[in-house]
């Protein structure tokens, strides 16, 4: 006898985080993992409309729920866009969450974003610096829907005893990404930008800001492995890492460079050997954003793919897929 099949709702199955999970949990099916996926595209399900939403839970009835669903942007979009940023990213996870309580699901895993932490927080980034201090106000209202997603997670599991955990990623990169020159974050735009300049044999490349913001960059891939990883870990050991009003775990490399150092190694790998130039009026945004992975690493994970070999497998799948990707 075969045990019946764990039925996962995936949130945004076709975002960058999205889809990599998907291909994760495919992979696990095709090793005979007893899985059922139940996904939907935003055309049939929008994650805003709460009677929608508790029509899809109710009919598919899920054991599991992944929320990787989130409207995403660089600073460029935040700045543009707030009130879409807070109120879209807020109204998907009090949805979410909610009709996933009331459906009786007891598992649920909710993905967030480096961005929850203090403008000013001590580097690395612990868990514990979460709601010390002033957010970053280029990305404040994203931030506030993320650190609104973790505290509902929290809520459920303290009144009504759910298992509702939260991964933080640093900033994400690999297949699917958004290449948009306006509303992309900062390593797939330059890949773009890079990769342009070398078509149309541009002496230089200008970049926002000075250069000297450091950043810590995690292949998608590596993100999904995390994510299964700390949905699958036993409540225990979750709990040994994390604390009731606190339950968030960082997902990254530890290890962070430049912004100008970021630039160069694309450069080399888009083929660029013209002048890179840096407009010291635009700004730069958080002078340096690297998460404490400790938890984690206690916990028995660390990310697997070096930057370089990412970037690299980034931009063949760029070259592949840059009429379809989102522009």
């Amino acid at each position: 006898m075969t045990d019946a099949p764990q039925t996962i709702f995936l949130a945004g199955h076709r975002g960058m985080v999205g889809s990599a999970l998907l291909r994760k949990l495919e992979a696990r099916q095709a090793a005979g993992a007893a899985i059922h996926i139940v996904t939907r595209t935003r055309a049939e399900l929008d994650l805003t409309d709460a009677a929608a939403l508790r029509a899809v839970l109710a009919q598919t009835r899920p054991d599991v729920v992944i929320l990787a669903a989130a409207k995403v942007g660089g600073i460029h979009a935040n700045a543009t866009c707030p009130a879409e940023f807070i109120h879209d990213n807020l109204m998907i996870a009090c949805n979410v969450i909610h009709q996933a309580h009331l459906a009786g699901v007891q598992r649920l895993l909710n993905l967030g974003s480096s961005c929850i932490y203090p403008r000013a927080a001590a580097q690395p980034m612990a868990e514990t610096a979460l709601m010390t201090g002033p957010l970053e106000p280029t990305n404040e209202p994203y931030a506030v829907a993320k650190i609104a997603g973790i505290k509902l997670c929290e809520s459920y599991n303290r009144q009504y005893g759910r298992d509702y955990r939260s991964v933080m990623p640093t900033n994400l990169y690999g297949p699917g990404d958004n290449f948009h020159p306006e509303t992309s974050h900062v390593l797939p735009a330059l890949l773009r930008r890079f990769h342009e300049a070398v078509q149309s044999g541009a002496a230089e490349v200008t970049i926002w800001g000075s250069g000297q913001p450091m950043r810590e960059f995690l292949h998608v891939d590596d993100m999904a492995e995390a994510s299964l990883f700390v949905l699958d870990l036993p409540q225990a050991a979750y709990a040994r890492e994390t604390e009731p009003m606190r339950s968030h775990l960082n997902v990254g490399t530890g290890t962070d460079l430049a912004i100008a150092d970021l630039a160069r190694m694309i450069a080399a790998i888009t083929g660029f050997t013209g002048q890179i130039r840096f407009d010291t009026s635009r700004p730069d945004g958080t002078a340096r954003k690297l998460l404490d992975v400790s938890r984690l690493a206690r916990l028995g994970w660390q990310a697997q793919i070096p930057l370089q070999q990412g970037l690299a497998a980034t931009y063949d799948w760029f070259l592949t897929h840059q009429d379809t990707a989102r522009r």
